[in-house]
C-alpha cells in the first residue's frame, strides 16, 4: 500500500518539462523578423520593428501554457538586468488562438490579472492569428532573440535553458 501511495505522489507532483537550448545564427545566414504590430493592453498599436537598434527577446506565451509560466520569471530577470544593456523583452499572449477566446477584448479579461499577479515587468502584446501564421507558432512557447539589425538570432521552440538563453543574449549584446 505504501508503493502505490508513493506513485501517486509521484504522479500528481508537477513536473517542469524539458528545456531546449538554440545555437545562435551567424550573422550572414540570419533572416529578417517579420514586423508585426500589435496591441499592447491599452489597445495602442506596436510594431517590431520599434525596437530596431536594440536585442529583443520575443516570447509567445498563453496564461495556461506550463514551461510559459516557468519562463516569465526567468524573461523578468533578464529584463531587469539587461535592459540597461540593451535588451527588451517583448511577451506575444497567444490566448486567442491558443485558448480559442473570441476576441482580444475576451482575451485581455484573462491576460492583465494574470499580467498583475505575476507582476510582469516588460511589454505584453495580445497575438492574433496572423501573427501565429506568421511566426509559424503550432505549440507554446516559443521564443525568438533578435538582433540589433531585426534578424532572428535564435529560435526556441519548447520551454528555454535558462542558462543557454541568456548566454546568447551575453553574445548579442556584444554585437555591433
Amino acid at each position: 500500500m505504501k508503493y502505490l501511495l508513493a506513485g501517486l505522489l509521484l504522479l500528481a507532483a508537477p513536473v517542469e518539462p524539458p528545456s531546449v537550448g538554440a545555437v545562435i545564427t551567424p550573422v550572414a545566414g540570419r533572416k529578417a523578423a517579420p514586423d508585426i504590430r500589435l496591441a499592447d493592453g491599452s489597445n495602442r498599436m506596436k510594431p517590431l520593428s520599434a525596437y530596431r537598434g536594440k536585442i529583443v527577446l520575443l516570447d509567445f506565451w498563453a496564461t495556461e501554457c506550463g514551461g510559459c509560466k516557468v519562463e516569465i520569471p526567468w524573461f523578468m530577470e533578464f529584463a531587469r538586468q539587461y535592459k540597461s544593456s540593451g535588451l527588451e523583452v517583448v511577451g506575444v499572449s497567444e490566448d486567442i488562438p491558443y485558448d480559442g477566446l473570441k476576441n482580444a477584448a475576451e482575451a485581455w479579461t484573462r491576460v492583465k490579472p494574470f499580467i498583475e499577479k505575476q507582476k510582469i515587468n516588460y511589454t505584453i502584446l495580445m497575438g492574433d492569428d496572423a501573427v501565429t501564421k506568421t511566426y509559424r507558432i503550432t505549440a507554446l512557447p516559443v521564443t525568438y532573440l533578435i538582433d540589433r539589425q531585426g534578424r532572428i538570432a535564435a529560435e526556441y521552440v519548447g520551454l528555454v535553458d535558462k542558462d543557454d538563453i541568456e548566454r546568447n543574449i551575453k553574445v548579442l549584446l556584444k554585437e555591433r
